[in-house]
């Protein structure tokens, strides 16, 4: 977390090639601490020693398992401040009271019992804690938890697709209160649980019925006497429909957006899932969706494999930007198609692996996107580890903060750029020069000693 006050201390304690003795000054601020906390590599026992000295059972927090030594971990045990002592175990008790979920680990570190035993736990925010967190449990105690006693746990046994409800206790789960809304949007439905869940007025139930794969023509048939927005648009992408009624539902849904619906806009733009079944069709009925007026179907296309050459052009040229970026994602896409993308519309970078990492993208590219008008795909230049000086020079004049972070950031920054931007307006910027690996330790120490540490 970038410090808004100091960051150039936030980032020197992310910075991977910052000393130990650089860490043991830096622990005295609680900037630098907090840098560190998010550090990836395993601290020295002298820099651990000096984050507990000066934060307390404030930071112990992220002092755990494999941040710190073994050594460590048995002084953090056995510390006689119980602040220190007991500090993570405080804060995986608060976590669990207040029903945020944490990894299965955490759980068994601090209540001292294999996963198995934790489910059976008195307690039912462990239970429904260990629900949560333990996504590969076996079929017995997935049993166990969906039928608990309390509604916390059986709603956080059920709440992910799996592991799953298994066959027998399908009934029990589609008539429980606390759980059959989300059994119902992934779980095989016969006619008489379907016309049970109907019987039942909740609008939010009727939604994961309607999103549910295993739906057959006459459930679907069903389900469209519902005047609900995100009923429709999980009923659009059926399989079951004919192209008249999906038509009908899209248009009905765009209609109200017209209008000005946030609903509407949210139905659409947040849908329930694509039509995977798509992939399973036949190839030549597969190509009609080419066709479709419904980007939803053209991008459920492009995730297929085995299209021809032509539907891959089309497909190419969708007049959909999220269409041409699925299907630039292929294995076998061409350089000029990968590189028009990213150059029209800039890399999407929270999705891996970026569509300048794909193996045809022609990386030598990179360096002239620096001339780009679109700041968002100047940024994508920053992607060459090798680009040259007078163009990061240029970026990181520009007037957008996360352009300047990027060069902050780069690999290839000079000492006088980092200097340049050590000082940034924006902390966020600061933070990431400061962080960079290249700088170097007089520079580092001259940050400690301007800060008085």
């Amino acid at each position: 977390m970038t410090s808004l006050k100091h960051p150039q201390l936030s980032g020197l304690g992310r910075n991977p090639a910052a000393s130990d003795d650089i860490l043991v000054r830096l622990a005295v601020h609680g900037a630098g601490r907090h840098g560190m906390a998010q550090r990836r590599e395993r601290l020295a026992d002298t820099v651990a020693e000096a984050v507990l000295r000066h934060g307390g059972g404030d930071i112990v927090v992220a002092l755990r398992r494999d941040r710190v030594s073994p050594a460590m971990r048995r002084r953090i045990a056995g510390h006689p401040d119980p602040a220190i002592r007991e500090g993570f175990a405080d804060f995986v008790r608060t976590t669990v009271d207040l029903e945020v979920q944490l990894p299965i680990d955490d759980l068994e570190e601090v209540y001292g019992r294999p996963r198995a035993a934790l489910a059976e736990s008195s307690d039912p925010k462990l239970r429904a804690a260990v629900a949560q967190s333990w996504h590969e449990r076996p079929e017995p105690v997935q049993t166990a938890l969906l039928t608990d006693p309390d509604p916390t746990v059986r709603t956080a046994a059920a709440l992910y697709k799996q592991p799953g409800v298994p066959a027998e206790l399908r009934d029990r789960c589609l008539a429980d209160p606390a759980v059959r809304t989300h059994v119902a949007r992934h779980v095989p439905l016969t006619s008489a649980q379907f016309a049970e869940l109907m019987r039942v007025k909740d609008v939010k139930l009727h939604r994961a019925v309607a999103a549910n794969p295993h739906l057959s023509a006459d459930m679907v048939n069903r389900l469209l006497q519902i005047a609900d927005l995100d009923v429709r648009i999980a009923l659009a992408i059926s399989r079951h429909l004919d192209t008249p009624t999906r038509d009908r539902l899209f248009a009905l849904v765009e209609a109200e957006r017209a209008e000005g619906s946030d609903d509407a806009r949210i139905a659409l733009t947040w849908r329930p899932g694509e039509p995977t079944w798509l992939c399973e069709l036949p190839l030549g009925e597969r190509l009609t969706c080419l066709d479709s007026p419904h980007a939803v179907f053209r991008r459920a296309l492009a995730r297929c494999p085995d299209l021809p050459e032509e539907a891959w052009r089309r497909l190419d040229d969708d007049p959909d930007l999220s269409v041409r970026r699925i299907a630039a994602r292929r294995p076998d896409a061409p350089s000029e198609v990968l590189e028009k993308l990213v150059r029209a519309h800039g890399d999407v970078f929270h999705l891996k692996p970026l569509h300048v990492d794909h193996p045809n993208f022609p990386r030598h590219a990179l360096r002239t996107f620096v001339d780009e008008p679109d700041p968002d795909v100047r940024y994508v230049a920053l992607q060459d580890p090798r680009l040259p000086v007078p163009a990061l020079h240029r970026l990181a004049g520009a007037p957008e903060p996360f352009l300047r972070r990027g060069v902050a950031r780069h690999p290839n920054i000079t000492d006088a750029l980092l200097e340049r931007l050590l000082v940034d307006p924006d902390p966020k910027v600061a933070d990431a020069a400061a962080a960079n690996p290249v700088l170097g330790p007089a520079r580092m120490d001259r940050i400690l000693t301007d800060a008085g540490l």
